[in-house]
């Protein structure tokens, strides 16, 4: 029987880069009694061997955050602890080969430029000059970033150690860790290899390529995988001496200086995946075979770009394991199911470069038992357990390892490892055209193709090639009806004689009233911030049922689970399709196929029979048109969805749905809204009931003496194509950033949703510019949406 060895205050299990950087960064927050423990010996997994390089520059503002503070830290540790980090600015530049590569190099840019970085275009000639060597003939474009540096990733790792010793940090190598410890929902330790045991209030996962099998100890589902990942180390050569880094996206290909000599690497399409839990699994310091087949392609497109490799010799081949995700983003935060557990792992390759952001970032959430930024990005919350099976993880590493390089091309679908999720409807909405997404792991029809023509559309960085059929399928309900999939919304039920109640303290609408209502509602954080957007009903009077995004299911049970005492939580998704009815024509399509159908208020709900089938009728529309979301359990689902498309109604896509929300103003949550904005922040004031007490009322009301900044809806001239986090110009400064776009449907309109600084300029006088793609428009802000503003068909 395992006898306990010990009790600390924090386990961190990793001895590399990303685990060090944690306990170094709770250490200076004041966190006493942790503990790192390394199966072997530091750096011995996959920090020693990392490239090195440090770029400060991501597609996002918040992984443009994260990996900003590298530059930072690392100088700082050399002057704490007296230690060499190797770390050297050395510029770099972003090459193109593909014109379309340069919008998406734009919009990287402006956000850099935005955050303090000074990204800029260059001409080939001026980088030809700059770095002799190059062949920039096949170049389409280029893009410098001055702040691009490099480190020793061992220096780096050794630093990181002494400083956290110096805090109190005890580390422990040779010491493997064989199983996490689990009891009613919470870790309470971890099991070692010795079959000793140490008991501690938080463990955080921090090991890599080795995390998945240990996650799966407490039944935490990880989508990691990990590849071989390879790069070469040249023999000097004088023009080699101070070498920048290169990224050459449209090959796939990273090169670095590194004293005289050239790191040339790439992320390759169909990379080989390798079993941690294998025979080699334990080796420290583990290099795998040479494997010049997978190379070679990578050496070309060096020899390409430089042509003197081809008389260089090649001093050292690197071939090691690196852990990659089936998003291609990391896997960050507190454990869903499991309280006191959290993870850092799933860097996919850039680990060394991110290890400080995220120690920063995965230390204050450890402390304060929420991140210290919005972490949906990056959060493990957003995780499908399905996603980290094995077999769909071998398949992902088709694409995933490529996509950091690849073109991200607006609304890119991934083709390798679909159908993870599909609804009891797929084969009817596949009947009836459609082309098929993935949105939060379900298959979902983007839009409905009427022709072959219509079912392969090229992508596209300007107008998009499928808007036309949005708008085809979006006008049908000017006097129609259209059919909405909406399955894959999250469908959450809370049970117990309290539940009502304390729903009621988490969420600022008032949840209290006749059980045949639906409340639309946010939960929130202590900060005001919005947690969960959700519309809520009464099925029963010690029953309540709470709907939300799709995207958000697993982060949102857990957010329920920690909040809720004494209550059962279900989670219903699976168990019931959801089809939109909306559309002029919709009350007559329902009225004609149900006995009796009710006369029911906007935001009221009740159980109807529909041709002959139960089905949970609610009257709410996330498009801005008289309808109804009507749920019906999975067997049922079939025969009521062919006796509506009976009647003549089309099915609407995603796309069109998208577009729709936004020209009647309705925000989402992860894009416009999030943790970090308040209800009044978000223009979603209007259903606060200040009369009771809820979470985050005090820093609501504090709001009420002025905003500092507003979610504004604008519209933007010459019909650019919005995305998100674009520039927002005013008087030439950037007041903020937009956080959704689209062209709507129905008014042909292009709108974006920003978020903006308050002035003393009544909005209705203010006059912004939204920098896309290189490209300033004009933007005017809009007192209400464009489509009926006073939502009268909606409330028909």
């Amino acid at each position: 029987m395992p006898t306990t060895s010990e009790t600390r205050g924090i386990v961190i299990i990793g001895g590399g880069a990303v685990g060090l950087s944690l306990a170094y960064h709770l250490a200076r927050l004041g966190a006493e009694d942790v503990l790192l423990l390394e199966r072997n010996q530091l750096t011995s997994g996959t920090s020693w061997h990392a490239a090195g390089i440090v770029g400060p520059l991501r597609a996002t503002p918040n992984m443009t955050r994260l990996a900003m503070y590298a530059g930072e830290l690392f100088p700082r540790l050399e002057q704490e602890t007296g230690l060499s980090t190797g770390y050297r600015v050395t510029g770099g530049y972003w090459l193109a080969k593909l014109p379309e590569r340069m919008d998406e190099l734009h919009r990287i840019a402006a956000l850099g430029r935005h955050f303090g970085l000074s990204p800029e275009m260059v001409t080939t000639d001026e980088l030809g000059s700059a770095l002799p060597c190059l062949s920039t003939n096949h170049l389409h474009g280029v893009m410098a970033v001055a702040q691009d540096a490099s480190v020793n990733p061992v220096d780096l790792c050794m630093a990181y150690a002494r400083a956290a010793r110096s805090m109190g940090v005890e580390i422990r190598e040779n010491t493997g860790v064989a199983r996490l410890l689990t009891e009613g929902g919470r870790v309470y330790g971890v099991g070692l290899e010795d079959d000793t045991e140490i008991r501690a209030g938080q463990v955080a996962l921090c090991c890599g390529a080795w995390s998945k099998r240990l996650a799966e100890t407490a039944n935490v589902a990880l989508p990691l995988q990990p590849v071989e990942h390879m790069y070469v180390v040249t023999e000097p050569r004088p023009e080699f001496e101070g070498f920048p880094v290169l990224r050459d996206l449209d090959s796939g290909v990273y090169i670095k200086g590194d004293t005289g000599k050239l790191v040339i690497g790439g992320f390759e399409p169909d990379a080989k995946c390798w079993n941690p839990d294998g025979p080699e699994g334990n080796r420290p310091f583990l290099e795998l075979p040479e494997d010049w087949d997978q190379f070679t392609p990578f050496m070309e497109a060096a020899l390409e770009l430089i042509p003197s490799l081809e008389n260089t010799g090649i001093q050292h081949f690197m071939n090691g394991p690196e852990s990659f995700t089936a998003d291609t983003r990391p896997l960050i935060g507190a454990a869903p199911e499991v309280d006191g557990l959290y993870v850092a792992a799933g860097m996919n390759s850039v680990g060394v470069m991110s290890s400080a952001g995220v120690g920063r970032l995965l230390a204050g959430w450890m402390q304060d038992g929420q991140p210290p930024m919005d972490a949906w990005e990056v959060d493990i919350a957003r995780v499908d357990p399905l996603s980290a099976d094995p077999a769909h993880m071998a398949t992902r590493m088709k694409e995933a390892v490529a996509d950091l390089f690849t073109l991200h091309w607006p609304y890119k679908q991934p083709k390798a490892g679909r159908d993870l999720r599909r609804s009891a409807l797929h084969d009817h909405w596949q009947a009836q055209g459609a082309v098929f997404g993935l949105t939060a792991g379900w298959e979902r029809g983007l839009w409905y193709a009427e022709s072959e023509q219509e079912r392969a559309l090229p992508y596209s960085i300007g107008d998009q090639p499928w808007w036309p059929i949005a708008t085809r399928e979006a006008a049908r309900m000017e006097t129609g009806t259209v059919l909405l999939d909406l399955s894959p919304f999250t469908k959450l039920r809370v049970e117990g004689r309290d539940a009502l109640k304390q729903l009621n303290s988490l969420c600022p609408a008032q949840l209290d009233v006749n059980e045949d209502r639906a409340v639309y509602t946010q939960f929130l954080n202590a900060k005001g911030g919005i947690e969960v957007e959700a519309t809520v009903t009464r099925p029963g009077p010690e029953m309540v049922e709470i709907t939300t995004g799709a995207a958000t299911r697993w982060r949102d049970r857990a957010f329920f689970r920690r909040a809720l005492d004494g209550v059962a939580l279900t989670d219903i998704t699976e168990e019931f399709c959801v089809i939109g009815v909306m559309g002029a024509g919709s009350r007559d399509t329902l009225r004609g196929m149900a006995q009796d159908w009710p006369d029911m208020p906007f935001g009221h709900t009740r159980t109807v029979t529909v041709a002959g089938v139960e089905t949970i009728a609610t009257r709410l529309s996330f498009v801005g048109e008289l309808g109804w979301e009507l749920r019906v359990r999975n067997e049922d689902a079939p025969a009521l969805i062919d006796a509506l498309t009976g009647t003549g109604a089309t099915p609407m896509g995603h796309y069109a749905l998208d577009g729709c929300r936004i020209e009647k103003g309705f925000v989402h949550w992860g894009h416009d809204i999030g943790p970090e904005i308040t209800p009044l922040e978000a223009g979603l004031g209007f259903n606060i009931d200040w009369s009771k007490d809820f979470t985050g009322k005090a820093a609501l009301e504090a709001q009420l003496e002025g905003l500092s900044r507003r979610l504004v809806l604008c519209e933007v001239e010459g019909s650019p194509l919005v995305l998100h986090d674009e520039p927002v110009w005013e008087n030439g400064r950037v007041v903020g950033l937009t956080t959704s776009g689209a062209r709507g449907p129905r008014t042909g309109l292009t709108l974006a949703f920003t978020l903006v600084e308050v002035t003393k300029t009544p909005m209705k006088y203010r006059h912004f510019e939204i920098e896309i793609a290189g490209e300033r428009y004009r933007a005017t802000p809009l007192t209400q949406p464009p489509y009926d503003p006073k939502g009268k068909r909606m409330r028909a």
